[in-house]
C-alpha cells in the first residue's frame, strides 16, 4: 500500500510519456530517496506523464510503444546489470546507436555517472551530470517540444543544456550541476512494501566538510550545503502526520549548524508520541553529544554507526580522517552512557601505504574499546579501498587481491580471537568495482558480455579475458600527468586541487 505526500499535477495535456526506472526491485526502489524525489519532480509537471518501473514490474500503464523517454537512476557500480535487464525486457537495444528513431530516449543520472560516465557512454543517449532535480524535466520538455524531429537533432539541442552529456555530440567539457538546497528533499511516497517499511527520510545536508581522500560522496557533493532549519522542521511535521518512522540523511548530518536544535525538536516530538521511531545513517566521531544520543535512544534506535576507517593515526592522516583516538573513545562512551545498546564501526582494508603494523593497530584499538565498554555491543564492518574518480586517491591503485585477502584473513582471525564481531566485504567483488570505477570506453563490450554471461563473479573474469587486463584499471597507480577518462567532467574543486592533496598524501607516507 502506498501513501502519496505531495500534490500530483493534472495530466490533461501531458505531451511526454516517461518511464522513471529503478535498476532493482520495487522494495529497494521505494526506499531510494533520490529516485523517488526525481519521480516526484516529474509527476508535479503537468506536461510529463510519468510511471515508475522496476526490474520486477509485471505490467505497465504506459505501453512501451508510447514511451518517449526512459530515465534511469544509477547509484551503484553494479546497477548496470539491472539497467540492461529492463532494456532487454522491453526489447530496447542496449547500445544507443542501435536504437531506431521511434524508440524512447534512454538516459540516466546518479553518482556513478557524475563521477565517471565514460564506461557507459555507448548505452545512454544522454546523461545527467550532477544534481538532477531540475535538469531532468528540462530535458524532457525539449524531447516533448521537438517530437517528430530527427533523433540526432534533439540530442544536439540537449547537449547545449548545462549538465547534460551527450556522447554522440562533441563536447569539450561538461559542467556538473550543483543545485542550491532551499528545502530538504524527503520521501514523497510511503510504502508498506518498501525495504524500509513506511520510513520517512529527509535529507538535511548534502556533502561533507571532512572530504576524506577516498570518499566519492564527499567530493561529488561539494560545496557542502545545508537545508534551512525552518524547512526541516516543517518537513518533519509533514512526515509525522503520516508515519511514526523518520530518518535523517546526509553524509554528515551531525554537522548541520542547527543539528542540536533539530534533535531537541525531535526529542520533544518523541516525548509527545513515544511510538515515534527515529534513525540516523551515521554519526561523525567529533560531533556527537548527549542530546543526539538521547534523542536516538528515545526514538527506539538501538545501535548507531561511526566511521573511523583506520586504526592508526598515520593512516587516518593519509585519508584525511582528522579524528584522534581520544575522540573515538569519548564518542563510544557517550553512545554507551546515553541509552544505546551498541555501535558499529566502519573501517577499511588496503588504504594506500597500509602496513602490517597498521592492521595490528586497529586490532589493538578494537580490543581496548571492548575492554573500556564492557557489556556494550561493539562490532566492525570492513570494506576494502576502491579508487574513485574525482578524489585525491583516484591515482592510487589497489593492493593485489591476494595481498588484500591475506590482510582480511589476519583481521578475521584476530577479531575472532578477541570475541569482537566483524563483517567483511568481498575482496573479489571490490576488485571489479574498482575496474568499473576507473574504466573507460574500452570496457563497453565487457559490460554487455558480463550481463549476457549472468553477471556472477565468474562472468567478470571470463568477459575480460582477451579484451583487456583488468589490473590496469584496478591495481595500477596512475601518473598525475596522464589524462583520465573522466577529465571531461568539470567538477569542483578541480584536478589541480586533487593533485595537491595527492602530493600531500605522498609526503605523509
Amino acid at each position: 500500500m502506498e501513501k502519496i505526500l505531495y500534490k500530483k499535477a493534472k495530466k490533461n495535456n501531458a505531451k511526454c510519456n516517461v518511464w522513471c526506472a529503478f535498476p532493482s526491485c520495487y522494495s529497494f526502489a521505494m526506499s531510494s530517496l533520490g529516485y523517488l524525489w526525481i519521480y516526484k519532480t516529474m509527476d508535479e509537471d503537468a506536461c510529463i506523464n510519468v510511471e515508475r518501473i522496476y526490474t520486477d514490474t509485471k505490467n505497465t500503464t504506459i505501453p512501451i510503444n508510447d514511451v518517449d523517454a526512459i530515465a534511469f537512476s544509477f547509484s551503484f557500480d553494479m546497477d548496470f546489470t539491472g539497467i540492461f535487464q529492463i532494456l532487454d525486457k522491453y526489447n530496447i537495444p542496449l547500445l544507443s546507436k542501435e536504437r531506431e528513431s521511434n524508440m524512447p530516449f534512454v538516459f540516466a543520472g546518479g553518482p556513478v555517472l557524475t563521477a565517471n560516465p565514460i564506461p557507459y557512454k555507448d548505452f545512454f543517449d544522454f546523461m545527467i551530470i550532477g544534481d538532477g532535480e531540475n535538469v531532468n524535466n528540462q530535458a524532457l520538455h525539449v524531447i516533448s517540444e521537438m517530437k517528430g524531429k530527427p533523433r540526432q537533432k534533439i540530442l544536439e539541442t540537449l547537449s547545449k543544456i548545462e549538465g547534460i552529456y551527450v556522447p554522440s555530440v562533441k563536447q569539450n567539457k561538461i559542467t556538473k550541476i550543483c543545485e542550491k538546497i532551499n528545502k530538504c528533499i524527503y520521501t514523497p511516497i510511503l510504502s508498506s512494501e518498501a525495504y524500509f517499511k513506511d520510513m520517512f527520510i529527509l535529507e538535511i545536508s548534502r556533502g561533507c566538510v571532512n572530504c576524506c581522500n577516498f570518499c566519492i560522496a564527499s567530493y561529488l557533493n561539494l560545496p557542502v550545503r545545508f537545508a534551512p532549519y525552518e524547512n526541516i522542521i516543517e518537513t518533519v511535521d509533514l512526515g509525522l502526520r503520516h508515519t511514526n518512522k523518520i530518518a535523517l540523511l546526509g553524509a554528515q548530518v551531525s554537522v548541520h549548524p542547527k543539528f542540536k536544535e533539530i534533535c531537541e525538536y525531535l526529542h520533544k516530538k518523541i516525548q509527545e508520541n513515544p511510538e515515534i521511531e527515529m534513525s540516523i545513517s551515521s554519526l561523525r566521531v567529533d560531533a556527537v553529544d548527549e542530546i543526539i544520543i538521547k534523542t536516538l535512544a528515545a526514538g527506539h534506535q538501538k545501535h548507531v554507526t561511526i566511521a573511523i576507517e583506520a586504526g592508526s593515526e598515520r593512516l587516518r592522516k593519509i585519508i584525511n580522517k582528522n579524528i584522534t583516538e581520544e575522540q573515538i573513545f569519548k564518542t563510544v562512551e557517550t553512545i554507551r552512557k546515553n541509552g544505546l545498546k551498541g555501535v558499529k564501526i566502519y573501517a577499511m582494508i588496503g588504504i594506500p601505504t597500509e602496513t602490517q603494523t597498521d592492521l595490528e593497530e586497529i586490532v589493538t584499538l578494537a580490543k581496548r574499546l571492548k575492554n573500556a565498554n564492557k557489556g556494550f555491543s561493539i562490532s566492525f564492518a570492513f570494506s576494502s579501498f576502491i579508487p574513485k574518480p574525482n578524489t585525491p586517491l583516484q591515482w592510487y591503485g589497489r593492493f593485489s587481491t591476494s595481498e588484500l585477502e591475506k590482510k582480511q584473513q589476519f583481521l578475521k582471525k584476530e577479531f575472532h580471537k578477541a570475541g569482537i564481531k566483524a563483517g567483511f566485504s568481498s575482496i573479489k567483488w571490490d576488485y571489479w568495482q574498482s575496474v568499473l570505477s576507473r574504466g573507460d570506453e574500452k570496457i563497453s563490450e565487457f559490460l554487455t558480455d558480463v550481463y549476457k554471461n549472468g553477471a556472477k563473479l565468474g562472468a567478470y573474469k571470463k568477459s575480460a579475458k582477451n579484451r583487456f587486463n583488468p589490473d590496469d584499471y584496478a591495481l595500477r597507480t596512475y601518473d598525475t600527468n596522464e589524462s583520465l577518462p573522466w577529465d571531461i567532467i568539470d567538477i569542483h574543486p578541480g584536478k589541480e586541487v586533487l593533485k595537491q592533496r595527492y602530493n600531500n598524501i605522498l609526503s605523509i607516507s
